[in-house]
């Protein structure tokens, strides 16, 4: 099983790429695509999904033991894929059971097996009890939660989640971190976001892509050792803070009662008082991003 992104670039205006010659190739497992907002995300996502061309280069999809190119052949990727998209829609009026139904019926998929996935998924998703409730009557987590289950009516050996826990609160984030964790098994997840912590529990490997640029592909692990002996923290002051800001990449900053504890990405010791920590995936993700050549092009 492989989905194969060749050279891909994604013009909508002249002076404008949302995609400039992407390749990564994607195997089983978790894909975490990590990007600001605006990198290119949900351009790429919505090219995999059949959803939009690409301008240029083509993507090719291998579940059966050949490649088909998906520009010329949608079909065949249509009918593996599961596809959450970034801005996904409800019915409001219909119940968790009859949008299932309509989805179900649009995907081709018969009476009862469609009711007997529906059931299962319900389940999985953890809305039984709610199954019979107006949709409309639904947190942003429980929508959330029937947009998975619509991307897995038909077991799709392809799954696409674009940004899917934007608004969601921390509780349903962890909970829906966890079902895409047990949902990777034998196929192809890609979990598209601009949120450090989604993917770092359930990603096998993550991708950083900036203004329409693929940055890096590797394994967290990698990532992280990329940035070991760069991190550190010290205490300083809000008025040295705004200073510090415009010399060192700030990963994070706390304020306390002694000052204000700022952790720092740096190849070389930015303050005398600066004491080394151990790097995390959001140490890793900006140092990237900051150090691609599309942002130092733009600095």
């Amino acid at each position: 099983m492989n989905l194969s992104i060749q050279n891909v670039s994604k013009q909508y205006r002249r002076d404008f790429w949302g995609l400039r010659s992407f390749t990564l190739n994607i195997h089983r497992g978790v894909l975490g695509l990590l990007g600001p907002n605006g990198a290119g995300k949900s351009t790429l996502m919505r090219i995999l999904a059949t959803v939009t061309q690409a301008t240029e280069g083509k993507v090719t999809w291998n579940g059966n033991g050949h490649a088909v190119d998906i520009a010329k052949k949608p079909d065949e990727l249509r009918q593996a894929l599961g596809y959450l998209p970034q801005d996904f829609g409800i019915y409001p009026h219909l119940n968790a059971v009859e949008f299932l139904q309509y989805l179900a019926a649009i995907k081709g998929l018969d009476g009862k097996t469609a009711r007997r996935r529906i059931d299962e998924l319900l389940q999985v998703v953890n809305l039984v009890d709610a199954a019979r409730r107006p949709l409309g009557g639904f947190s942003g987590g429980m929508k959330q939660r029937v947009g998975i289950a619509q991307a897995l009516q038909n077991d799709p050996q392809l799954l696409i989640v674009d940004e899917p826990t934007a608004g969601l609160d921390p509780e349903e984030r962890v909970r829906f971190r966890s079902l895409i964790a047990e949902l990777s098994g034998e196929r192809i997840v890609i979990l598209s976001t601009h949120i450090v912590s989604d993917v770092e529990a359930t990603a096998t490997s993550i991708a950083i892509i900036n203004q329409g640029h693929l940055v890096t592909h590797d394994l967290p692990e990698k990532l992280l050792r990329a940035v070991e002996g760069k991190v550190w923290v010290w205490i300083t002051s809000s008025q040295e803070l705004v200073a510090l800001k415009q010399h060192y990449l700030i990963s994070s900053t706390a304020r306390r009662s002694d000052g204000v504890h700022v952790r720092v990405v740096s190849g070389q010791k930015p303050h005398a008082d600066a004491e080394l920590a151990s790097a995390t995936l959001e140490d890793a993700y900006l140092y990237f991003v900051q150090n691609s050549p599309s942002a130092m092009e733009l600095a």
